[in-house]
């Protein structure tokens, strides 16, 4: 979580993560825009280096060496990231469509998410064949035909791979794609020539955009390497096994890759932004979109009107620069630049075993030390994200000096409302004043409250499951909710209550409510309402209204999924973003249906639904140190609900259950142990734990809370045998959102556990059984 002490003024949207963007948030990073908050709306967490893609299908490098961390990268810049699919843009109220989430609002935005192949418009393509970009989704399709070609029968023949397209991009994947897979058969010992590679270009040569010398140099690797081309073939359709062509001709194809005939995103289309005849956006040398000053887009969807470009990701790197100088320039009102492209540039082809081709202009050279040079050029450009910058490092007390200065800046700034010279963002009169305001000093008590109008609009939208126990709820406006009880039935109340530890409001809100829904759900009970307790921090209306809107409306999904109606809460300022909810559930007054922490029994076996490593993953993100793809693992295990968890363990039989959250494992375990007057034993091998938490407990890297936590440790009674076990310390790791701990007798573990994990709980594991009391004073062992 990015803290910052500067109130929020204006929204830069990045939607993709390519090459020009993650320049672009590397400049912002290491000189920040004060007042201008950044949020990438991106569907992959690992965006590829299409540089060294070939190398990364020859096998010359991991999948991690040819990938920018874009979780990280973003945490390193301050900025929000957003894992979702863009499906469209509304223009007039500046908001960005996305696919599972609420819109998002922008200030400005600035499009980089490469092209798409138009195999939509050929028959059979959509199913069969597999298309290279998006280069990001790309991967799994790899890997799966990888696997095919390693299992590929003998009885079968030849398995015939086939690349459609015949530029650089075409050739280079499939030389790299022959190299690998070749060799992938000799180390299984079977011969390299089960395999027949085809390329088919409709033109009337190959690299058709490179000089003569450079085409000749890979016509006869073409040869050597036994691949057949085939010239002024467009493919019309593909059946399985077969390519049509126009020309009536048809070649065998086991798999088809298709690098070819690429275009803009249909979405696109319905945002009414200019657009070339192939849905690329249109844009000035500026970068600028020809009818919407807003829109900003560079890399393969952005489409020059003084020059078109080849779609090469060089030009997609060289763009960032540009592109983030025009980005701040637009936010502070400024003249822009133009960006020009060179006329000739160096690339670099290579041909999957450790040998390039270098084409610049009319020049062709070739060699092993070409694909070196090019292997340190392509290093050196992946070091930028991989080996970010310590900004940590300042003495104590520097970050909050800095922001106390950068604020006393801004305040002058906005109250010379655009006449000094040293103003930045370009505010109206209006957002001045708020902004004056939201720096200023803060009222406290019910001055504090957050504005009426602005709660009416966030809150407005909202829609909170129906319930007839609910008499007067969030939209009948009252001093309080009033809630029957039903006849029968006894309340079980809770809270939760946790300032904001990731800056996507609408993940937070929905974490947040889970957590409060987990101890409704581990007492057996079914919830009935909720109310909220929130903090923002103060700045422009229009930013607190769409913080209030994201937060509470991942929140509300949550409980409407629950039957959890929302009735009512308070929202506050405070100086960070976080969020709570009182509980009510209902349960059989009789209590014959609670799942209670007491009632272990000798004998049971001890259950975890969920994995853990929540609290070492998220104080290594706060250091830039966790993988962005271990952070997206882990709140998808803290959206997860434990309602039909519960609902499991109860029709099994469970004799205690209880929430795994701040206290960890063995803190809760012992909760369980001494009401139930039982030991219990732990199994370090099979316990759940999420990719990543060991790599950051062996950094050193634990939760803030783990200290207090491991004061437990007097309870084991052979700690002293695993302290040096590195999942030692995750048994006092601090969880958000965890699964369900629960004892469950012997004979209905093994069905217990077949339909946890049928109903979606795959980590759930069996960590230990539950033992009669000992003489020790310790209530838990561990063993292997």
């Amino acid at each position: 979580m990015q803290s910052s002490h500067q109130p929020v003024l204006r929204d830069l949207v990045l939607v993709g993560g390519g090459h020009s963007h993650v320049g672009v948030l590397r400049m912002f990073a290491m000189k920040p825009e004060p007042g201008v908050r950044i949020t990438v709306i991106c569907t992959d967490i690992d965006t590829p280096y299409s540089g060294m893609l070939p190398g990364y299908i020859s096998g010359h490098y991991s999948f991690d060496e040819v990938h920018i961390d874009l979780g990280r990268l973003c945490a390193f810049a301050g900025a929000r990231l957003y894992h979702d699919a863009v499906v469209g843009i509304d223009r007039k109220n500046q908001k960005v469509i996305c696919q599972n989430r609420p819109p998002v609002a922008y200030d400005l935005l600035s499009i980089n998410i490469g092209s798409t192949p138009q195999v939509q418009h050929i028959e059979g393509a959509p199913t069969l064949a597999v298309p290279v970009k998006p280069i990001a989704q790309f991967n799994q399709r790899w890997l799966a035909l990888l696997e095919k070609a390693r299992q590929w029968p003998s009885h079968r023949g030849r398995m015939t791979i086939a690349v459609v397209g015949g530029g650089a991009g075409g050739v280079e994947l499939l030389l790299s794609m022959q190299y690998r897979l070749r060799h992938e058969l000799k180390a299984l010992g079977r011969s390299p020539e089960d395999l027949k590679f085809v390329l088919l270009t409709s033109g009337d040569t190959i690299l058709p955009t490179h000089n003569p010398g450079v085409r000749a140099r890979f016509v006869k690797v073409l040869q050597e390497r036994n691949v057949e081309v085939h010239t002024h073939a467009e493919v019309v359709q593909v059946s399985p096994g077969c390519l049509h062509t126009r020309d009536g001709r048809t070649f065998d194809a086991d798999e088809t890759m298709w690098v070819t005939q690429a275009g803009g995103p249909a979405w696109l289309q319905s945002t009414g932004l200019a657009l070339d005849d192939k849905g690329f956006i249109l844009v000035h040398p500026q970068l600028q979109c020809l009818n919407d000053p807003l829109v900003f887009a560079a890399g393969d969807i952005a489409s020059l009107v003084e020059r078109p470009l080849e779609k090469a990701g060089v030009f997609a790197v060289r763009m960032a620069k540009p592109l983030a100088e025009n980005l701040r320039r637009s936010l502070r009102g400024q003249k822009l630049l133009a960006y020009h492209p060179q006329r000739h540039w160096l690339a670099l082809i290579s041909t999957g075993n450790r040998y390039a081709v270098g084409s610049r202009g009319p020049w062709g050279f070739g060699g092993d030390w070409v694909w070196r040079w090019k292997d340190r050029i392509d290093r050196q450009f992946m070091r930028r994200f991989t080996e970010l910058p310590d900004m940590a490092t300042q003495a104590p007390g520097t970050n909050l000096q800095t922001a106390m200065r950068s604020m006393g800046q801004l305040l002058k700034d906005i109250q010379a409302q655009g006449k000094a010279p040293t103003t930045r963002l370009s505010l109206t009169s209006e957002e001045s004043l708020q902004a004056i305001s939201a720096i200023a000093m803060r009222c406290g008590g019910c001055g504090a409250k957050v504005g009426a109008n602005i709660l009416s609009r966030a809150l407005g939208s909202l829609q909170p499951v129906e319930r007839p126990d609910v008499l007067i709820g969030l939209h009948s406006p009252d001093d309080a909710a009033v809630v029957r009880v039903p006849p029968g039935m006894a309340v079980v109340q809770t809270v939760d209550f946790f300032r904001a530890f990731i800056d996507d409001p609408y993940l937070f809100g929905k974490v947040a409510a889970n957590h409060a829904l987990g101890d409704i759900f581990a007492m057996g009970g079914e919830p009935q309402t909720a109310t909220a307790v929130v903090t923002v921090p103060p700045g422009l209306e229009s930013k607190v209204e769409d913080l209030l809107t994201q937060m509470m409306g991942g929140a509300i999904e949550v409980l409407n999924a629950a039957g959890c109606a929302l009735v009512g809460g308070h929202t506050g300022e405070g100086a960070e973003l976080a969020l709570g909810f009182a509980i009510n559930g209902l349960i059989d007054e009789k209590m014959d249906s609670v799942m209670r922490k007491g009632g272990m029994q000798p004998g049971d076996v001890l259950l975890l639904t969920k994995p853990m490593g929540i609290g070492t993953l998220f104080a290594a993100h706060a250091r830039h140190a966790a993988k962005g793809r271990w952070i997206a693992a882990a709140l998808q295990s803290m959206v997860q609900s434990n309602q039909q968890g519960a609902a499991i363990l109860r029709t099994h039989g469970a004799t205690a259950c209880t929430d795994l959250t701040g206290f960890g494992l063995l803190g809760h375990l012992v909760e369980m142990t001494r009401p139930s007057g039982v030991d219990a034993e732990l199994n370090m091998s099979t316990l759940p734990l999420l990719d990543g938490a060991v790599d950051c407990v062996k950094a050193g890297i634990v939760s803030s809370l783990q200290p207090a936590n491991v004061r437990l440790r007097r309870a084991l009674r052979n700690a002293d045998e695993f302290v040096g076990d590195p999942r030692y310390p995750l048994l006092f790791d601090p969880q958000t959102a965890g699964g369900l701990l629960a004892s469950v007798p012997a004979a209905q573990a093994a069905a217990c556990v077949q339909a946890l994990k049928a109903a979606g709980y795959a980590h759930t594991a069996i960590i230990g059984r539950i033992t009669a009391q000992g003489e020790a004073i310790e209530p838990v062992l561990l063993k292997t």
